[in-house]
């Protein structure tokens, strides 16, 4: 364990029964555009067009659920603020930052990214999201508060130091990250991104540090183009006196609150303890939720480490040969499927809200309680509210349940996602250096 910073004599008199919520309104001005899905593309015969996944609205439900749902005896609320340039430096190069002061002063609509969009009020809500996020680090920092939640946007996990990508423009974490590891009351930090994509810009942020732990659970989607090289699978492990300090947790699609509660306890808990941070940043996105089941798993054969293919046409056998000659049969079975529109993950409230009792645990065991979260993807504009209302029940180790979740029932099977975890769990064990 961690030894205590100078600002958190034990016992300290904090109060952890609430969460300190820092948010602005600016945030929602960021308006990134109207099409297809993400691409912006107006194709001629439809009547109606649909809002970029990463728009106001969802972000909209957060607040108003943290303010009139069950939960808001327990939020306190924070303004935030724009960052400065100079804070921005701290991750990102000047060239990009350059880049995006002009995009910004031109005044016109343009994408600088693939389905990433800036326009009048982009920069703004950047620079306040990036800000914002900064101040609830801080306000842990300076033991105001011990448990923080950075509500903003837009999301910031996907970019890098020198680009943007996915919807991201600055990386709000990662900035938050180095405003710790810069305020010499801590030396190491534990960054657990669960949001459905790979963490890839905080990341490479971090690759070559071992004063940064970066574990990423995420759906197996690889690199999607120059903005997103990364492939997050599970031999991306950092580089120099950094390497086994990146660990990436690919999830098979539909792996369900069992086998992400099984990924938590079995690979990160396990690895943030071996580390010992005196900080823990929880990266949060809702879009691993689902609001109906995705698929049903008949029978499967799983061969050494980490491979899958899913398909959902028809009940089918499914191969899939890596780099490192390793193989996956599932038979799959599709149901009726309905999930948030940028992810597969069908996690439920139970999910969410037991990470959120295990990240409150990890945080009590090793960073004196000191717990800061910073949101970023969740697409469905309702559904993803209600899992932040369910973790932040788990994170403040609220007893009863407050919020009932609108899904009925879902049928789930963690087989796959178990065995998937034991992999990967086996493959750290042989090539990761400090979990041996």
């Amino acid at each position: 364990m961690a030894t205590a910073p100078p600002c958190l004599p034990p016992p300290s008199p904090v109060d952890t029964s609430r969460v300190d919520v820092f948010w602005h309104e600016g945030m929602l001005r960021h308006d990134a555009v109207e099409g297809v899905f993400d691409i912006g593309l107006d194709p001629g015969f439809l009547d109606v067009l649909e809002k970029h996944p990463e728009n106001a609205d969802r972000v909209r439900n957060m607040v108003s659920i943290l303010r009139r749902g069950p939960i808001s005896p327990h939020v306190r609320w924070f303004p935030g603020r724009p960052a400065i340039v100079s804070e921005l430096l701290m991750f990102h190069t000047s060239e990009y930052i350059d880049k995006l002061v002009e995009a910004d002063k031109s005044g016109e609509r343009r994408e600088i990214a693939a389905g990433t969009f800036m326009s009048s009020g982009s920069w703004e809500a950047a620079l306040l999201a990036a800000g914002t996020t900064l101040s609830a680090m801080q306000h842990v920092l300076d033991c105001h508060g011990k448990i923080a939640y950075a509500l903003v946007r837009p999301p910031g996990h996907h970019s890098q130091p020198t680009q943007a990508d996915g919807y991201c423009f600055l990386n709000n974490a990662a900035l938050a990250v180095k405003l710790a590891l810069n305020s010499g009351s801590c030396s190491r930090v534990a960054v657990i991104d669960i949001d459905v994509h790979y963490g890839n810009g905080t990341a490479q942020g971090f690759y070559s540090s071992d004063k940064v732990l970066t574990v990423s659970l995420h759906m197996n989607h690889g690199s999607w183009g120059s903005s997103h090289p990364q492939k997050g699978s599970v031999d991306e492990l950092g580089e120099g006196v950094g390497f086994g300090y990146n660990l990436n947790v690919p999830l098979p699609n539909g792996t369900g609150d069992r086998g992400y509660e099984c990924a938590m306890t079995e690979l990160v808990v396990p690895a943030v303890t071996r580390f010992g941070p005196d900080m823990v940043v929880l990266v949060v996105g809702q879009d691993s939720s689902a609001v109906s089941s995705f698929f049903t798993p008949q029978k499967h054969v799983y061969i050494y480490y980490l491979t899958y293919s899913l398909s959902t046409d028809s009940a089918v056998s499914v191969f899939h040969q890596t780099q490192f000659g390793m193989l996956l049969m599932v038979h799959v079975t599709p149901l009726l499927l309905q999930f948030d529109p940028n992810g597969r993950q069908c996690l439920t409230m139970n999910g969410y809200r037991k990470i959120g009792q295990i990240m409150r645990g990890v945080a009590e065991e090793h960073s004196h309680g000191r717990l800061l979260m910073v949101q970023e993807g969740g697409y469905h504009v309702t559904y993803s509210a209600y899992c932040l209302h369910a973790m932040l029940e788990g994170v403040l180790q609220i007893p009863e349940l407050l919020l009932s979740d609108p899904i009925a029932y879902y049928p789930e099977d963690e087989a796959i996602a178990v065995e998937a975890v034991e992999s990967i769990k086996r493959y750290h064990s042989e090539f990761v250096p400090f979990l041996t």
